[in-house]
């Protein structure tokens, strides 16, 4: 089938997926089409629609839902209103595309992705770095049996606090509409990646603290991680003040016979150290790049490789799935898991920084 794209929620990650949108259908890299944009501002929307030539711009979700237009809505709103439009979505036969957070909470993810089994229709969440290149090489290049058992894992993610700069999302300091603050705004992606590397979560221990004295909204989280496998984590998510400063993510994973580091989390290098190089050595972006397209069957297309960026990829991704009729990925069911993880993590804190165990 053919996506024809509505798009509600026409702020600043709105902002890159019509980009990408833009970008996938006019160079007909899927057969799909955006066709429609809603935003609570109407000026937004209509500035959107002159920009990308849309059939229709308007201020009510509802309107977008119900178009005959439309079959594939992308939810790019605030997190308070994802599960009452993906419902609505969903009810209406719908394919949806939700960005991350899925939901406020773990019982409003279990809610959404209950909808949208219900109702058949097709679901992708916005946990992008399952599509980023650096991740996908990592979690190859840890999977050489000889490096030994996982060790270690620490993990800094570090942003402005968002209601700030380019990101403007006044929204993120009020609790009613985002469920949390850094962490579940934020490193979601880092709990949904490492679980995605290195296996299941078995349990957390957590502190939060809150120095710009939103209520409820943490701006600093420090978690350990206990894995399966018997390895350990540390993960420090905090949004400070140093306007100069963008966003950024440091790993460092330690094997029995390997270390392998990066201060990017899409597009970068690698530093490694195992029990076959000697010393230190370095995999370059270029060659990261290289591998990530033939881990995904794109090598040699080179168009689609200079056309796809961070939140194109899982757009194009996302519609690819959608023409060729299967599931995308990751659906919310691994929403869902990542939220399984956030809600221990915040129990933990609750406690004290008790340890919070999670069912396998």
């Amino acid at each position: 089938m053919q996506p024809r794209v509505g798009l509600i929620g026409a702020g600043n990650i709105g902002r890159f997926h019509s980009r990408g949108l833009r970008g996938i259908t006019r160079m007909g890299l899927v057969d799909a089409k955006y066709v429609a944009v809603c935003d609570r501002e109407i000026e937004r929307a209509e500035s959107f629609a002159r920009i990308a030539d849309l059939e229709l711009a308007t201020s009510d979700p509802d309107e977008l839902i119900a178009s005959p237009l439309v079959n594939t809505i992308y939810v790019c709103t605030w997190t308070g209103e994802h599960k009452p439009l993906v419902l609505k979505a969903a009810a209406a036969g719908k394919h949806v595309f939700c960005e991350k957070p899925l939901a406020r909470n773990l019982e409003e993810a279990r809610e959404i992705l209950a909808a949208v089994r219900a109702a058949g229709v097709r679901h992708q969440v916005g946990l992008v770095l399952r599509h980023s290149p650096i991740c996908l090489v990592l979690k190859e290049l840890m999977s050489d049996p000889e490096l030994g058992r996982p060790m270690a894992v620490c993990f800094r993610d570090d942003q402005f606090f968002p209601i700030q700069g380019h990101y403007a999302s006044s929204w993120r300091k009020d609790v009613a509409r985002t469920g949390g603050g850094a962490l579940i705004e934020h490193s979601i992606h880092d709990i949904d990646i490492l679980s995605f590397i290195l296996g299941d979560i078995a349990s957390v221990r957590a502190i939060t603290c809150n120095f710009a004295g939103h209520d409820g909204v943490e701006d600093l989280g420090a978690v350990t991680l206990h894995f399966a496998s018997g390895a350990t984590g540390q993960l420090m998510s905090l949004w400070h003040d140093i306007l100069s400063r963008g966003s950024g993510r440091y790993l460092e994973f330690f094997f029995e016979r390997g270390y392998f580091a990066t201060d990017q989390d899409f597009f970068g290098d690698i530093k490694y150290e195992t029990y076959a190089t000697n010393g230190p050595a370095v995999l370059r972006d270029e060659e990261i790049r290289q591998r990530y397209l033939e881990m995904i069957g794109l090598a040699g297309n080179e168009d689609i490789a200079q056309a796809l960026a961070r939140y194109s990829l899982e757009d194009y991704f996302f519609l690819r799935a959608i023409a060729e009729e299967r599931d995308p990925y990751p659906g919310f069911e691994v929403a869902v898991r990542a939220h399984e993880y956030i809600d221990a993590i915040y129990r933990s804190a609750a406690q004290g920084g008790a340890e919070v165990a999670i069912s396998s």
